[in-house]
């Protein structure tokens, strides 16, 4: 699928470098791992759909030998005109078990960019990047690269919630109040993964605006897991809403319920993600309407829980 991951370019300017095993998941993943062990570091472009044929090569042939291969899975969520089929929507929650593994989605380009770089510095093992068909954000993509935190989140970008200064997300951010009814406390906090988090940011804004009291993250990697704000948010707001381009089972709105379970934390979640059917054939804007996903579902499912 080398035309429909865009690596036809590469193979025109790096054609020793560039491999196209055909449609064979599983020969993929295992070659990628075979490279890995002979000391190269593969970036391994499947389909999110279609990785699901190569579960058990990633698991006994990268996962288990800590092998460094970095996956790329493209189409992850949902890609509108491939039908039922080609939805990335298990990946999620598919590859969340398998020990060794990190996974990441980025909110854009940059965060792709800095991602990638991330995953090929030495000692970061089986790295898993999921992003979406098209639908970007930055028209200006190119930038510096630069090291992400494996497993910290962040603010989503203009989105910082009220209150004073704390270290989570390996930088300054702004941190959330205690938890309180007073002027400024924060009542519902928003974990987003991926791409949804640019749509999220925008409904967020507009309910600050309206003097609703939100705050929103972008967490970045589903493992590992930012524990430490989800102990901020645990800890300080009384509702939670996770949004994530993936089956609501097992993916980040499980993991989140888990850590409260955990941790003997107590806040209402509310979980926004793919309902348990296969979605049908349409446009991106007509499923994501249709499954709730769209910004005036989430506003009123953010609005909701505030009531």
């Amino acid at each position: 699928m080398a035309t429909g991951c865009s690596l036809n370019i590469m193979m025109k300017e790096m054609p020793e470098r560039t491999f196209d095993v055909g449609i064979a998941e599983g020969h993929a993943v295992t070659f990628s791992g075979g490279l890995a062990k002979e000391g190269m570091i593969p970036f391994c472009n499947i389909y999110s759909s279609f990785a699901q044929r190569a579960f058990d090569n990633i698991i006994h042939d990268v996962a288990l030998c800590k092998q460094h291969v970095v996956f790329c899975l493209d189409r992850a969520g949902l890609v509108g005109q491939d039908g039922a089929t080609h939805h990335g929507a298990f990946d999620l929650a598919a590859l969340r078990p398998i020990p060794n593994l990190t996974i990441a989605s980025p909110m854009d380009e940059h965060e792709l960019r800095h991602m990638m770089y991330t995953a090929q510095l030495p000692g970061k093992g089986p790295f898993v990047i999921r992003y979406p068909r098209g639908r970007g954000v930055l028209a200006d993509w190119r930038c510096p690269f630069e090291e992400i935190p494996v497993g910290k989140g962040r603010i989503a970008p203009s989105c910082s919630p009220f209150g004073g200064v704390s270290k989570l997300g390996g930088g300054d951010i702004e941190a959330l109040p205690q938890r309180g009814s007073g002027e400024g406390a924060v009542l519902i906090a928003v974990l987003s993964l991926g791409p949804l988090g640019n749509v999220v940011a925008k409904v967020v804004r507009e309910l600050r605006e309206e003097g609703l009291s939100v705050a929103h993250y972008d967490m970045r990697f589903l493992k590992p897991i930012d524990e430490d704000i989800l102990h901020e948010v645990g800890t300080t707001c009384r509702r939670i809403v996770t949004v994530e381009d993936g089956v609501i089972q097992g993916g980040l709105g499980s993991a989140v319920l888990e850590y409260m379970a955990d941790h003997n934390l107590h806040p209402e979640v509310i979980r926004l993600g793919l309902p348990d059917h296969f979605v049908e054939h349409g446009t991106p804007d007509e499923l994501y309407h249709l499954v709730g996903l769209d910004a005036p579902a989430i506003k009123q499912a953010i609005v909701h829980s505030s009531l």
